[in-house]
């Protein structure tokens, strides 16, 4: 957490007012009896189709680790960002905590970073936080203590029970009232024939999208109880998606703008691609019982028991540095980059990419180690004389 805090602070400057906020699950494949807490979780890289049929769930051993992202637009092109994690927990199932007393919910884990992060930020500057989630996050626990400068935004199940956002009259007889009329659900709408749907042209990861929407306030009892929200049902008028239903804490929102925030949560996703593809981020094994040479682990025995607290601590803290090496090389880059050179350094590597306007994540890693490389070749003096043809060939 110190550690996420002082990259805070180093793109404090890049950061503006209104802040986006991911919040996701991820999954990093771990097997083996040496691996402390892996269990069998959701692995959403899957597909749940097997011989064109739809098989179930798919299921993946290891570690999920909950994720915090902050979005931070590009210096060439601020319609456009990368998301940088801050905050990260590792979520154990309640089988594997010892004891079961330690165990928390994804939920839990995603309010506590919520907050640490508002705690972060610097008062009277005029910060906004703009959370996103998915369904999974979109929960009593993460949004019921939601301060007033923060506001969540998330998908809605179909089948949620709305209620007015006025009490129903007390009649004078029995408890006062705390939930108004019922609404009906937007799975009820959806249903209607005869709805008043609103055409709106929406920016969908980063294009422009036809939709047509349909918006409402209303009280989520079970969610937010007693505080109006925002409740918007979209539908696309080609028939090629099923409808869907959002919805935001601010009920002050303007409709068009709720699908915007949600896609704004994309960037979380590409994060943990490319930490796992650039970075590495599932390659350590984190093993740290040994055996005795000609021997066998006894049969029941857990590795991490053996050797005190050095596999736990090698678990919670592999998978944060990968992370955190993944947003340095963003921070260095937006303080030295050069996009202009890069961008047309790749497009003349590859001429059949050229719609290119913006560096990559790739290019941004490579420019970096070509200054590491770089300033290692300049160190001896007696490279002297080919240390210019090096550099060019880096």
């Amino acid at each position: 957490d110190r550690v996420g805090k002082i990259l805070l602070t180093l793109l404090l400057p890049f950061l503006p007012k209104e802040n986006h906020q991911a919040v996701d699950d991820t999954l990093c494949h771990r097997t083996g009896p040496q691996v402390i807490g892996p269990g069998v979780h959701h692995d959403g890289t899957r597909s749940n189709y097997q011989g064109g049929k739809k098989a179930g769930t798919a299921l993946g051993n290891g570690h999920t680790w909950v994720v915090l992202t902050l979005w931070l637009p590009y210096p060439c092109n601020p319609s456009r960002g990368l998301a940088v994690a801050l905050l990260l927990r590792l979520y154990r199932s309640e089988k594997t905590c010892r004891p079961r007393s330690q165990f928390r919910k994804r939920t839990d884990l995603a309010a506590e970073m919520i907050r640490t992060l508002l705690s972060w930020l610097p008062e009277g500057q005029g910060y906004r936080l703009h959370v996103t989630g998915d369904s999974a996050c979109g929960s009593r626990t993460v949004i019921r203590d939601l301060p007033s400068n923060a506001t969540f935004t998330g998908a809605m199940p179909l089948h949620a029970a709305l209620s007015d956002h006025t009490a129903k009259p007390f009649s004078g007889r029995g408890r006062r009232p705390s939930v108004g009329e019922r609404l009906p659900s937007p799975k009820e709408l959806i249903k209607r024939k005869k709805l008043a749907w609103q055409p709106a042209t929406v920016i969908l990861y980063g294009r422009e999208v036809d939709l047509l929407l349909y918006s409402y306030v209303a009280v989520w009892h079970r969610v937010r109880p007693g505080q109006s929200m925002r409740v918007v049902i979209t539908r696309d008028p080609n028939g090629r998606y099923e409808d869907r239903a959002f919805f935001c804490t601010d009920p002050e929102r303007v409709p068009e703008e709720i699908p915007a925030k949600y896609s704004n949560r994309w960037p979380i996703e590409v994060t943990i691609f490319q930490a796992k593809h650039f970075m590495g981020l599932e390659e350590p094994r984190n093993g740290w019982w040994r055996r005795e040479h000609g021997s066998r682990r006894p049969y029941g025995k857990p590795g991490y028991e053996s050797n005190g607290q050095k596999g736990r601590v090698a678990v919670e803290h592999t998978v944060p540095f990968v992370f955190v090496a993944y947003a340095l090389v963003f921070v260095w880059y937006l303080h030295h980059g050069k996009p202009a050179r890069d961008v047309s350094r790749a497009r003349k590597n590859r001429p059949w990419d050229s719609q290119k306007t913006e560096p990559s994540y790739a290019d941004m890693l490579a420019a970096l180690r070509r200054e590491f490389w770089v300033w290692r070749i300049s160190r001896y003096p007696s490279l002297r004389v080919v240390r210019r043809n090096l550099a060019r060939l880096i």
